[in-house]
């Protein structure tokens, strides 16, 4: 028995001992085994009982090119940690140098899920839709505010006159908990606002009224009505949308755009810049990717 075989079946001795379950034990060995014929491949020689820190980080980064699962990495980091202990349990080595916490890979709960968000193509064809003098200045209106402010329906419907400053072009927009944030307006939405209020605005029934969207029955418009215009915009134009995807559009292409994820958490209103790492990651990673393509 080679003296690097001799430690695995000491190490898988002491796992049997401490009660490990067969399938535990069998996963623990197999990692092991795999990382020392790894490290003798590169250092030329037997296992010496020592694992270094440099060992530690230079197979995780091997593992991560290969591009294997973070579940699996994690995984194998969890067997070298329990070699670890056991080195040290036998007197063999002093000290851990694979450490748990830090040495997995940690990612955002809820960050494995892609965001839907609208493909170029699908916003152009919404965008085609919007010019079409059938669709009412309020209801395109609407759309853009959606897809250029990345408000929620509920902000949206809740926005008053008082809430908008055309010449500074900011939309001050009230979340939850009633803490606000400042939205920056583009021209074209500016100009979309200013023709709406000195036209289907001003001529309704309720032009007093204090938000900015009326309906015919109310000066209030509510996030349902909103809800069934969207989803007769989307029988209209053969299309999925629901109000959240106008915000996943809004952030992920804020991402794209090279925009930094404290910039773009702030302009979503997210409670915390970890929400945005949470559903945007992803787009974070990729802009990232393409960033370091550029050298």
């Amino acid at each position: 028995m080679s003296q690097t075989n001799a430690y695995v079946q000491h190490f898988k001795t002491a796992l049997i001992a401490d009660g490990k379950l067969p399938k535990t034990v069998k996963s623990y060995v197999l990692d092991v085994s795999m990382f020392l014929q790894w490290l003798e491949e590169k250092t030329g020689h037997a296992f010496d009982g020592i694992l270094t820190r440099f060992y530690i980080t230079t197979y995780k980064a091997k593992l991560m090119e290969e591009n294997y699962e973070v579940n699996t990495i994690n995984k194998k980091i969890n067997s070298l940690s329990s070699f670890n202990q056991f080195l040290v349990d036998e007197g063999i080595m002093q000290q851990m140098v694979v450490h748990g916490k830090k040495d997995k890979i940690k990612v955002a709960s809820g960050s494995e899920k892609e965001v839907d968000v609208f493909t170029k193509e699908e916003t152009e064809r919404l965008l085609f839709f919007l010019e079409d003098k059938k669709v009412s200045k309020r209801n395109k209106l609407i759309v853009f505010l959606l897809l250029y402010t990345g408000v929620r329906v509920n902000e949206l419907v809740n926005i008053q006159l008082k809430d908008m400053d055309l010449l500074t072009r900011q939309l001050k927009v009230y979340g939850k908990g009633g803490k606000y944030r400042e939205v920056p307006l583009k021209n074209e939405l500016i100009e979309l606002i200013q023709d709406y209020l000195s036209t289907e605005r001003k001529e309704s029934r309720y032009a007093d009224s204090p938000f900015l969207f009326v309906s015919q029955r109310s000066p209030h418009m509510i996030a349902d009505a909103v809800n069934k215009l969207l989803n007769t915009i989307a029988a209209a134009v053969g299309m999925e949308i629901y109000p959240h995807k106008f915000r996943h559009t809004f952030c992920s292409n804020l991402l794209e755009k090279g925009v930094d994820i404290t910039t773009v958490s702030q302009l979503a209103g997210h409670a915390s810049i970890e929400t945005t790492h949470k559903f945007y990651i992803h787009t974070s990673k990729e802009t990232k990717r393409n960033a370091v393509d550029l050298l």
